[in-house]
């Protein structure tokens, strides 16, 4: 046991502290279309300019050039868009700063894996702790190309870093590659123009509190009018006084209506985005806010009647009810999730296995017990090697997606989520559990033990079961506890009580002379009859 790692202590996950909803925008005329188009298009160019213009300041930019940045967008469309304009490109230059920083510890981690296994003699056997050396000659001289590949890439990535130059593509990098790859994604060159500007535009606007409805740039009324603010180049199309244009649709957020209402009639702020999806042929608006974080309840609250225990796995959770001792109540069950196919089915598939996990633990007035997984550093193949299945596996899992839905969605219907530690959930449960909740009518596979291997964990106790009584007729005729004392309770150590009853044919329980010392009785372990082959009692579990 000294070469386990420590366990983290659980803790109950905070909640979601925004919150987004979107509708479509029905019945827009064509020439609504084409004026979302034009002011898109021509605020998406300056968004573009001032992005080089901030990936070219580096480390050395500053509130100074921030307000010159922000002063010559002005001229060319509204101080209120110039805002949104400025405020999009640090964003993005601060997530693509993030990014990068990942793909340097990414870089080390390979580094490090690669000239570990080097240094090992060739054929050289791994333990649990470190992977050992390569198989073959071959294999050893083909990675210490990919060390010197790997080196050359770290040393660029981290003189990019250490002098702040980022690379940042507006539209993505994946659509921009595309680009020379028409045939394998299926496109024509004008559907793939027709995603690209459609990408690269810019039509959002932080709100502001105080003023009207929430937002003066992008404006949605109560009864779901939307107008936006033009920039000054394009003012000859408006359709409304002081340069608006008012949109022939109306919105109406079957999601959160009222929370999104409220706001609005209190005039609180509210970010709006407009964009286009060119495969369906629709415009979409798309309404967010911050919400103060959700109050959690306290640990203890949630482990009070017990909880779920769910597993993750690449296909379904897998999840067991547990009452406030540790013991499996019930049937386990299977959620289950295809997560092949588009990104918005994988999305839909794994909300569809949540709420069915969500209203299954509400009905019963349960909390959940999740790891706090993150596979951030195993994916590489430096550290799993020729395991290209399990390296797609782990990479195809949905963690951070899955948790982010998990706990805004579990806030939303008053349901605590109590995060534990995933080390040894897995081995320790298939160890335990799954043998002993195995019967002729149930089969419970290793994913099932590992969800009552995490419960156990969130529950604050030990994943190894109770020890069993021993069979009939040995010792005290099944009478042995299964209930371990913990390691502050007065006189665990202590003698048994007596228990009224016939114990022998002779003599009757608690009237012997050693009828309390244990050790004194006849019994298989006494020292006065088996010195030589004395044998240590079995240790209880704690």
């Amino acid at each position: 046991m000294g070469g386990l790692r420590e366990m983290a202590a659980p803790f109950v996950a905070l909640g979601p502290s925004g919150v987004a909803v979107r509708d479509r925008l029905k019945g827009l005329t064509a020439g609504d279309e084409e004026v979302l188009r034009l002011v898109g298009d021509h605020l998406g160019m300056l968004a573009s300019r001032d992005l080089k213009e901030r990936c070219a300041a580096g480390l050395e930019h500053d509130s100074e050039r921030w307000a010159q940045r922000k002063r010559a967008l002005t001229e060319e469309s509204s101080s209120r868009w110039a805002g949104a304009v400025t405020k999009a490109t640090h964003d993005q230059w601060a997530l693509a700063r993030r990014g990068q920083l990942a793909y340097v510890q990414s870089l080390e981690a390979g580094v490090r894996a690669i000239a570990h296994r080097l240094s090992l003699p060739v054929g050289e056997k791994g333990s649990r702790k470190a992977p050992g050396g390569y198989r073959s000659r071959r294999e050893w001289f083909a990675k210490t190309r990919r060390l010197h590949v790997l080196e050359d890439r770290l040393a660029a990535v981290r003189a990019d870093w250490q002098a702040g130059v980022v690379r940042v593509v507006r539209g993505g990098k994946r659509l921009l590659n595309s680009r020379h790859h028409l045939d394998t994604a299926q496109l024509t060159e004008e559907q793939w123009r027709a995603r690209w500007r459609a990408g690269r535009r810019f039509l959002q606007a932080d709100g502001e509190s105080g003023k009207r409805f929430g937002n003066e740039t992008v404006r949605v009324t109560p009864d779901g009018e939307v107008s936006l603010k033009l920039p000054a180049p394009l003012a000859h199309l408006a359709n409304a006084p002081h340069g608006r244009y008012v949109l022939a649709a109306r919105v109406s957020f079957a999601h959160r209506g009222e929370q999104w209402l409220d706001r609005v009639t209190a005039n609180r702020a509210v970010a709006y985005r407009i964009h286009e999806d060119v495969q369906r042929g629709r415009w979409y608006l798309t309404a967010s806010w911050t919400i103060p974080p959700v109050q959690t309840v306290p640990l203890a609250a949630a482990r009070a009647t017990g909880l779920v225990g769910v597993d993750t796995n690449a296909d379904h959770l897998a999840a067991w009810r547990l009452d406030r001792h540790g013991n499996p109540v019930g049937q386990p069950r299977r959620f289950g999730y295809d997560l092949t196919g588009t990104t918005a089915h994988r999305d839909a598939q794994v909300r569809h296995a949540l709420i069915r996990l969500l209203h299954w633990a509400r009905r019963h007035g349960l909390s959940l017990a999740v790891e706090d997984l993150d596979f951030t550093a195993e994916k590489t193949r430096e550290k799993h090697g020729r395991r290209k299945r399990f390296r797609s596996l782990i990479s195809g899992m949905p963690v951070a997606r899955l948790r982010a839905r998990l706990v805004a969605m579990a806030a939303e219907l008053g349901i605590a989520v109590v995060a534990v530690d995933p080390a040894y959930t897995s081995r320790w449960g298939a160890q335990h559990w799954q043998k002993p909740l195995t019967s002729s009518t149930r089969t419970t596979t290793r994913h099932d033990a590992a969800a009552v291997a995490i419960g156990r964990r969130a529950l604050g106790h030990p994943v190894r079961r109770r020890t069993a009584p021993p069979p009939h007729d040995r010792s005290d005729r099944a009478g042995h506890r299964t209930v371990q004392a913990g390691p502050a309770t007065p006189g665990r150590e202590g003698h048994r009580p007596r228990i009224p009853g016939p114990r022998t044919r002779s003599v009757r329980a608690g009237r012997g002379a050693n009828a309390v010392d244990q050790d004194a009785q006849h019994r298989s372990g006494h020292p006065a009859e088996h010195e030589s082959w004395q044998q240590d009692s079995p240790p209880l579990s704690p």
